[in-house]
């Protein structure tokens, strides 16, 4: 097992390359840049240039009178002294080819020094620290409801497979997953939030406004905060309840049709005893053993749109927020940071399997 923990490691070095290198290779053609957003920043709000140059509008004027049209290297530079643009590209270090600057990032990145964002003075890692405590609450909670509900609900459908309760609750499951997460999201706004009906729940917020949180007592405080979790944990778990219940129910009917478990009925085992101390710890191998990369799926990616609904800041609004300012540290950073931890948990999950049934053997198979 450790030959293999080691080739998977060794892996990854070529792997997360491999992403930041075509991730890097795509933004060079990706149209606007830090410094168009800056420059769009600026537009309209008088004279653009004095905080950096001591010049005035009217010299900026001049400029663009003077600059021959077509020779802008930025959209909306036309009428900016070459010097502040100059100045701008020394800061984002725009001024070296891009080659230099993807070996600058990626040695950075090996010391696991991810830089500044452009647009807020703070490093990449505080960023992501103050955004995690509310992707880690909806990822969690959203994972653990969605195996507590799934699987005892999993099971019980492979035990009643084909009959009416069967029937229903695939169709309920199924309703569930094809309604669309901000869809639901709002809808639980309308009814509990106050939109229309009840003001049930709060509308935002992963707890009360600061002077009313600093004045609650601990128990207070895990009130308010479950309060206000309610919504965006039930919106982000409803269409992953339909993959993990029938997936354990697939499970469970694949292992209650194999030879063991019929030996183990004619031995006169009790059904319980059958499903509970024979059946389950197969049948729940895949299940369980992919808890981690469903944790980190809906920790990293699955909330943005949930985040969004429910004015939460958390780390799927952070990268959509730096790709729309074209925020690079902050881009490439959490790129970075969430590929290796992805890839990491890919090993953790082969390490579950094994943990689960030790007669799993992936060096027998070639790594």
């Amino acid at each position: 097992m450790g030959a293999y923990i080691l080739r998977r490691l060794l892996l990854v070095i070529p792997t997360l390359i491999g992403v930041m290198v075509i991730n890097f290779t795509l933004v060079q053609f990706v149209p606007g840049g830090p410094i168009e957003q800056i420059i769009a920043d600026m537009q309209g709000q008088g004279d653009v240039t004095r905080g950096f140059t001591g010049s005035g509008g009217d010299d900026a004027a001049r400029s663009a009178a003077a600059a021959p049209a077509g020779t802008e290297r930025y959209i909306g530079a036309r009428g900016l002294p070459p010097a502040f643009i100059a100045q701008l590209e020394r800061e984002f270090g725009f001024d070296k080819p891009p080659l230099q600057r993807f070996l600058d990032m990626m040695w950075n990145y090996m010391r696991f020094d991810f830089g500044t964002s452009y647009f807020t003075s703070k490093t990449v890692v505080q960023l992501i620290v103050e955004r995690m405590p509310v992707s880690i609450s909806l990822g969690l909670w959203s994972t653990l409801i969605a195996y507590v509900v799934s699987i005892p609900l999993g099971i019980r459908k492979a035990v009643r497979d084909g009959t009416p309760f069967d029937t229903w609750t695939s169709g309920a499951i199924i309703v569930g997953y094809a309604i669309p997460g901000f869809l639901f999201a709002i809808l639980l706004l309308v009814l509990f939030a106050g939109g229309s009906y009840w003001q049930w729940f709060p509308s935002r917020g992963l707890h009360s406004e600061a002077d009313v949180w600093n004045a609650m007592t601990w128990p207070q405080r895990i009130l308010d905060y479950a309060h206000h979790m309610i919504l965006p944990t039930i919106a982000l778990t409803i269409s992953s309840f339909a993959t993990l219940t029938l997936l354990t129910k697939n499970s469970f009917l694949d292992e209650l049709r194999k030879h063991y478990v019929m030996t183990a009925r004619a031995k006169g085992l009790v059904e319980r005893r059958v499903l509970y101390g024979h059946v389950f710890r197969n049948a729940m191998l895949i299940v369980i053993a992919g808890f981690p990369a469903v944790f980190i799926g809906a920790f990293f990616g699955g909330s943005l749109i949930i985040e969004t609904v429910f004015s939460l800041d958390g780390l799927g609004k952070l990268f959509f927020e730096a790709a729309v300012a074209r925020d690079y540290p902050v881009i490439f950073g959490t790129l970075f940071i969430f590929t290796l931890v992805g890839l990491l948990v890919g090993i953790l999950s082969d390490l579950m399997y094994v943990w689960i049934d030790p007669r799993i053997d992936f060096e027998t198979r070639g790594g």
